[in-house]
């Protein structure tokens, strides 16, 4: 590509309602003398464009954390230890091993520890339990250091405080906090591969923890988590003494006699410091949610922030594997946004009598994976469909010119495509000797197509639409015999597409309902829409409207703020389809003998790698969020929320973006 070419795609290409604006003013600019206004007025485009961008710039904590985001070292290289095995070994050589039991052994899918108390009100439809729950605690531990010097208290000593203060009823407060701890927590399997060591080994194991809840219940726990046989579980509230005070590592020696201890646990000062001023040898665990919190998002809703946050420290920073990046990336901003975008297609279609949904290939083939994986049942409801923007464009052609003109000449205008390239991909090569001997106006097929010759490459096709159009009846057909194969004959479909002016349903249902008669309706479910940034941001909002095509992160109608920062001219667009790509190919068509099953069988390339890595990180989240029980907590997770992580990564992505077209215009 030619310096200019380049200039152009930088200064004009990335940016669609910067492109059609310049284009409009350089067509009416003949003469060469003319040109400079035209540079004048790209100028002030871009500095209109740079105004309003920095008049919405996002401030604060999330801003800091994208450019956390921007580093070349997978984030959970920051937290990697010795292997469990070589641990263990050095653990084995005292006779008593000591581990601390919350945020060490056991994990809760929150950020924080009283976070768990919104589903405990949820459970009991109380309003404010959270605050109200923590602050009847506080008081409790004031009072008991005032009347006994010791501010340690039990489960029921706060919700008889709770009874009295706020009339919930002690004993069902009780066993619903208890049952919630029970149904939520998880083991660390970092630490579960090095207890099971240890018990192989025989040695003496036992647990501290300085809590309000039962010994039993936090035994119960443990034993649920698979830390089965420890010899003795100590917990402050009932031992009178605690490890923040230093007292109970006194006592609990006192029971167990002489001998060499080591206890390991997350807090500095309860764990590691005061383990040691009596005599014990320490080690820290670093707590996982303050290892991951420099990275994470944090302008979500405070339950699915917190439920988010949880899982994914809990997971990258447990310190039993280093991931590569582009799992991470998919782990970490791929993952709540298919799984909330499959929650809200779920939803969608049980309440709308949808018979089939489709997902449309490559982007709808991770959502294809994850919806089987959270909805087994929908099996026989759900299909994985070969569609494509170049498939649409040449089989709804007789019904959309405009787009069809648009897709496959103004969008490549002066991109360094040669006409003769531009014919093979329309597929009517047969027609290029037309277009270069007859056209009139001296076009060679080497031609670059440009905004000057663009109009007569059109002219030539239209005025010869018919015999244009009837080199892709072939297709129409094989089409129609696959596409009522996938129906089965249902009348409802949902058609799911990443974005974003909906063209792939739209384009389906026209031929559905007008070429191959089909009695099918079809909706098209989105994850977005067209922005403001956008070249035509209007240009579905008629179909959303009417409900024709529905959105789940944002649109004109909802999270505008999304909606107005999300530009496709800084590569939002192209980071969004990264979250979703596949290792299949592209489908280019209904052409050939093969076309199926060259457009299932995975590409081995470099890319179809970095995309299978992203799909395994993707499915991974989905599988925690299973596991974890939230579901039956928090079954609907918003677009704004699942969108929240993946923007902070994309203002790192557009951050390196920016240096490589500041490379690329030095050199």
């Amino acid at each position: 590509m030619t310096l200019r070419m380049r200039a152009y795609s930088i200064l004009v290409g990335r940016a669609p309602e910067i492109r059609e604006k310049y284009q409009r003013i350089r067509s009416a600019q003949t003469a060469s003398w003319q040109r400079p206004f035209a540079w004048v007025c790209l100028a002030g485009l871009h500095a209109d464009r740079l105004l309003r961008k920095a008049g919405g710039r996002q401030t604060g904590q999330d801003s800091r954390t994208a450019r956390r985001l921007s580093g070349k070292t997978p984030e959970s290289a920051a937290s990697v230890r010795e292997v469990p095995e070589s641990l263990a070994r050095r653990l084995a050589e005292y006779d008593v091993i000591s581990f601390d039991v919350f945020d060490t052994l056991l994990f809760r899918p929150f950020a924080s520890p009283e976070d768990l108390f919104y589903i405990v009100g949820q459970k009991l439809n109380y309003p404010d339990f959270r605050r109200i729950r923590r602050k009847a605690e506080e008081r409790e531990r004031e009072e008991n250091r005032r009347l006994r010097g010791c501010g340690e208290i039990t489960l029921s000593d706060i919700y008889r405080r709770l009874e009295q203060e706020a009339g919930i009823p002690a004993e069902e407060g009780m066993r619903l906090e208890q049952e919630t701890e029970k149904e939520l927590c998880f083991a660390n399997p970092y630490l579960l591969d090095v207890f099971r060591i240890l018990q192989r080994k025989g040695k003496r194991i036992i647990v501290l923890s300085d809590m309000y809840l039962p010994k039993e219940t936090v035994s119960e726990m443990l034993e649920k988590c698979g830390f089965s046989g420890i010899e003795a579980c100590y917990v402050s509230c009932e031992c009178g003494c605690s490890k923040s005070g230093g007292g109970l590592y006194g006592k609990i020696e006192k029971a167990l006699g002489p001998g060499s201890y080591i206890h390991i646990g997350d807090c500095r000062a309860a764990d590691v410091e005061n383990a040691r001023k009596a005599g014990w040898d320490s080690m820290l665990y670093q707590n996982v949610n303050r290892a991951g919190e420099p990275f994470r998002a944090m302008e979500m809703s405070c339950v699915t922030g917190s439920v988010y946050r949880g899982l994914v420290n809990a997971h990258l920073h447990n310190g039993l594997q280093v991931r590569d990046r582009d799992y991470e990336c998919g782990f970490l901003y791929g993952g709540i946004l298919a799984l909330g975008y499959c929650q809200f297609i779920r939803r969608y279609t049980q309440s709308h009598g949808i018979e089939r949904i489709l997902f449309l290939s490559r982007d709808g083939h991770i959502l294809f994976r994850v919806y089987r994986l959270l909805y087994p049942e929908e099996e026989g409801k759900i299909r994985y469909v070969l569609w494509s923007r170049l498939a649409a464009a040449k089989m709804a052609a007789r019904c959309y010119k405009y787009d069809y003109f648009r897709r496959f000449l103004f969008h490549k205008v002066n991109q360094g495509f040669t006409l003769k390239q531009i014919l093979e991909a329309m597929e009517l090569s047969d027609m290029l000797g037309g277009l270069t001997e007859r056209s009139g106006r001296g076009l060679k097929e080497n031609d670059i197509l440009t905004d000057r010759n663009v109009h007569a490459v059109m002219d030539y096709l239209n005025g010869r639409w018919e015999e244009t159009a009837v080199h892709y009846d072939s297709q129409l057909e094989t089409g129609k015999r696959y596409y009522e194969k996938m129906l089965s004959g249902a009348k409802k479909a949902a058609v799911i597409d990443i974005g974003w002016a909906g063209s792939g349903a739209m384009a389906l249902d026209t031929l559905f309902q007008r070429i191959w008669n089909l009695d099918c309706q079809v909706t098209g479910i989105l994850a977005g829409t067209n922005t403001l940034c956008s070249a035509e941001p209007d240009m579905s909002e008629a179909q959303l409207a009417s409900g024709k095509l529905v959105s789940y992160v944002f649109s004109q109608a909802h999270n505008r703020d999304l909606w107005a920062k999300h530009d496709p001219a800084r590569g939002d667009n192209v980071a969004m389809e990264k979250l979703f790509s596949s290792p299949l190919p592209g489908f280019r068509g209904f052409a050939g003998p093969d076309w199926e099953e060259r457009s299932l069988r995975p590409d081995t390339d470099r890319r179809a790698a970095e995309a299978g890595r992203i799909q395994e990180g993707i499915l991974d989240f989905c599988r925690l969020y299973q596991k974890s029980g939230m579901e039956a907590f928090l079954p609907c997770i918003s677009g704004r929320d699942a969108a929240a992580p993946a923007y902070l990564w994309m203002e790192a992505e557009r951050k390196k973006l920016r240096e490589e077209d500041i490379r690329c215009v030095l050199t």
